[in-house]
């Protein structure tokens, strides 16, 4: 996620290491278990996404130990702490998308900026959830397609979790989950990290692989 590159500059160069050891562990840095909550209006048109993210256990103890929380060390927030966390990941480049991708049919559709967030920090995990609004809000006369996936491919997200409906899936709908064939998306990630060298700057120079590896919620009406 771009808003947090910079973060962890120990965690950067083990990265980097890991790199020349096995190839394959260039990318991606942080793992994220994404859960979506598509929310509807009194016409069954979409209006809104919430999205969650849980955070690794270790890019999670980065990030706390690097704001001087859990003190105590037991892996959960206390409430000053929670307080302190809210918006932490939040603070969006302006050119960061979210890593939520929503289309109707081949059409993409708009998301608004983060809003309604929470964060919390419990069994050794932060997590988080926002709101992004649909400008304007889409009809279901065509398969709504919600991705998520970052194209440097720095986090991986992966649909960990049921979707959610809220009030309800409209009547006559169907959900799927679509995930990418793990042999074939490693095979290609293999294939790009072999033709680089030692001396070139990967985290630079990583090509926008990432929406090889995106996982979808896929509604259908009719």
């Amino acid at each position: 996620m771009k808003h947090h590159r910079n973060l962890s500059l120990t965690w950067t160069l083990a990265a980097l290491a890991l790199f020349w050891a096995a190839p394959a562990a260039a990318h991606p840095h942080i793992w994220v278990d994404t859960g979506i909550e598509v929310i509807f209006d009194a016409e069954g048109r979409a209006t809104a996404l919430r999205i969650r993210w849980d955070y690794d256990e270790f890019y999670s103890l980065l990030l706390i130990e690097e704001r001087g929380l859990d003190a105590d060390h037991d892996g959960t927030a206390s409430d000053a702490e929670r307080a302190a966390l809210q918006g932490f990941d939040m603070q969006w480049m302006e050119d960061f998308a979210g890593d939520t991708y929503a289309a109707s049919g081949e059409r993409p559709l708009t998301l608004s900026a983060p809003e309604g967030w929470t964060a919390d920090y419990r069994d050794g995990r932060l997590t988080s959830s926002h709101l992004r609004r649909i400008d304007p809000p889409v009809t279901l006369d065509h398969p709504l397609r919600i991705e998520v996936y970052d194209p440097g491919y720095y986090s991986s997200y992966s649909i960990a979790y049921d979707p959610t409906f809220t009030p309800a899936l409209p009547a006559g709908c169907r959900f799927d989950l679509q995930r990418p064939d793990p042999a074939t998306v490693d095979r290609q990630l293999l294939d790009l990290l072999s033709r680089y060298s030692p001396d070139q700057d990967v985290e630079a120079d990583f090509p926008a692989i990432g929406r090889e590896f995106a996982e979808a919620l896929v509604l259908t009406c009719g």
